[in-house]
């Protein structure tokens, strides 16, 4: 163990008497130090046992030793031992008187005992819990080791690692959600870590901080100090490890932490091999169903997904408009991250394949998975925005509920869920309001406009030179599918004015409104030259 001053006073060989300050024994020694300085603060760190005889202060003075007992006690020094029968034959009464004042330990040191025997004693004690601490060190490193090897994953890790410590432990997947605790009442302090573990995510990796969590409710007198690790290797965090102890961990105990965030690291990076493996496998089980094998798909997953193709499911593809390697890509891996972490805590599987530039999502219909996707996609930036935000924006199109014969059909679904979201600036569509809403706020396109335009300018020119009002009679007559009564009563003019005026609209368009193509033509312009922006665009 560290040495203190009351295993110094009872070390047989020292000798060594206590004057006063008897309460404060148990402090540690960090070092034993000898001064002979007036004031030998700036030289020390704190923590030592001052060795002094006096040479060149005036230790019956009262005043200058009120003085130095004050200032050794604010540097933190942890005792003085002084040396009878050199300088002065006892302790003299001024600095007995000081130390009391103060309640700080005083120690009488016999002549026949040198200083070096008191330095060698704690030197001695330091290299024996150094020792001792590494010897543990290695010791935890082997238990944690054999722990993560365990069938039970990061939770028997984490269940050695707080016995290691004395305290607890809780890992946070990269969305910050709780994976595990050990014991399992610390749940509820690591649920209060939330905020800063999500902080922390935010940073380059690696990343660590330190935190306080109060814990009156669960029975805990003073707050927890609480260190929050990353993990992750390659400037990415994959989890964050929490460590919860009531004092700062000592050397055998940062062993144990660091091999915990060594293995779980290594765990974490051997878990993106196995899933990058998945993924292939997922996009071969992905390209039969879009060829419509759902048997041979079946047979080629095995029980890797569960259940999930024997349910009903949704098809999702996603894609950012950030450059590729860039913030786009890593928008795309955050999502998918963010949709396996909630299928694993739901007990779900779901189905993640890169496509190029895009992500497809296979997943159980009204899953954790899929209300994950929607999530973080509506927690992005706009993807029809300007600015750093609309480099990591995500759009993502949903398909309808189907089966998995269904899945290559799904798939178009989600495209073209896709591309409206893409055309509305949106970050999520649903193909079922593709189908329920109406068929306007896809005219909204850039293209759409300028065809109609073009289509109607003619008649627009016509009108502005005052000379009709060619424009809002079409869209009457339209509207009246043709009825010249009906329309020229909405317009208050006579049927044979709105007669003459559809002549002119054919002549200068130079076609027929007797073709049913044509009049859709002109019906869609009209309706796309005063189509309402869609709310997810402005």
């Amino acid at each position: 163990m560290q040495p203190t001053l009351r295993s110094l006073v009872q070390h047989s060989a020292l000798k060594l008497t206590v004057l006063t300050g008897a309460g404060h024994l148990d402090a540690a020694v960090r070092w034993a130090q000898v001064s002979e300085l007036e004031d030998p603060v700036p030289y020390l760190d704190g923590g030592e046992l001052l060795l002094v005889t006096a040479m060149k202060l005036d230790a019956e003075d009262p005043h200058a030793m009120r003085r130095y007992v004050r200032r050794l006690t604010r540097a933190g020094v942890v005792g003085l031992g002084f040396a009878a029968g050199v300088n002065y034959a006892h302790v003299p009464d001024a600095l007995v008187e000081a130390a009391r004042e103060e309640d700080f330990p005083l120690l009488e040191v016999p002549r026949r005992t040198p200083f070096i025997a008191i330095t060698k004693a704690v030197s001695a004690a330091i290299a024996a819990e150094q020792y001792r601490s590494v010897t543990a060190g290695f010791e935890a490193q082997r238990d944690l080791t054999r722990a993560a090897l365990a069938a039970e994953g990061p939770a028997a890790l984490l269940g050695r690692l707080a016995t290691h410590v004395r305290g607890w432990a809780a890992l946070f997947d990269v969305s910050g959600a709780l994976v595990a605790t050990a014991p399992a009442w610390a749940a509820r302090r690591a649920v209060r870590l939330t905020g800063d573990v999500e902080r922390l995510r935010d940073r380059p990796a690696p990343a660590s901080a330190v935190v306080s969590v109060p814990h009156p409710a669960d029975g805990g007198s003073a707050d927890d100090r609480v260190e929050l690790q990353s993990i992750g290797s390659g400037g990415r965090i994959r989890a964050v490890l929490a460590v919860g102890t009531s004092a700062p961990p000592g050397t055998a105990e940062r062993y144990a932490v660091n091999s915990a965030i060594a293995l779980l690291t290594l765990t974490t990076e051997r878990s993106r091999a196995l899933r990058e493996a998945e993924q292939r496998l997922g996009g071969a089980v992905l390209r039969m169903l879009m060829a419509k094998e759902a048997e041979h798909a079946r047979a080629v997953a095995g029980t890797l997904y569960g259940e999930l193709l024997d349910a009903p499911l949704r098809l999702a593809v996603a894609e950012s408009p950030g450059p590729a390697h860039g913030p786009g890509t890593e928008a795309l891996s955050a999502l998918a991250d963010a949709v396996e972490a909630a299928a694993a805590r739901s007990g779900e599987s779901v189905l993640a394949v890169p496509d190029g530039p895009r992500l497809v999502l296979l997943a159980a219909d009204g899953g954790a998975a899929i209300a994950a996707c929607a999530e973080r996609a509506r927690s992005t930036g706009s993807p029809g925005g300007a600015g750093e935000d609309s480099q990591t924006a995500l759009a993502v199109g949903v398909s309808a509920p189907t089966g998995i014969t269904g899945a290559a059909t799904a798939f178009k679904q989600a495209e073209q869920a896709l591309s409206v979201a893409r055309r509305r600036g949106a970050n999520l569509v649903e193909h079922e309001e593709m189908a329920a809403g109406s068929v306007l706020p896809l005219l909204a396109d850039d293209a759409v406009r300028a065809f109609a335009d073009g289509m109607l300018r003619p008649l627009r020119e016509h009108d502005a030179s005052g000379r009709g009002d060619l424009v809002a009679s079409l869209r009457a007559w339209l509207s009246r599918h043709g009825q010249w009564d009906a329309a020229a009563a909405d317009l208050g003019v006579h049927r044979h004015t709105l007669r003459y005026r559809m002549r002119r609209v054919e002549e200068i368009l130079g076609r027929s409104l007797d073709d049913p193509d044509v009049r859709m033509e002109l019906w869609l312009a009209l309706k796309a030259t005063h189509a309402p922006t869609p709310p997810d665009a402005r």
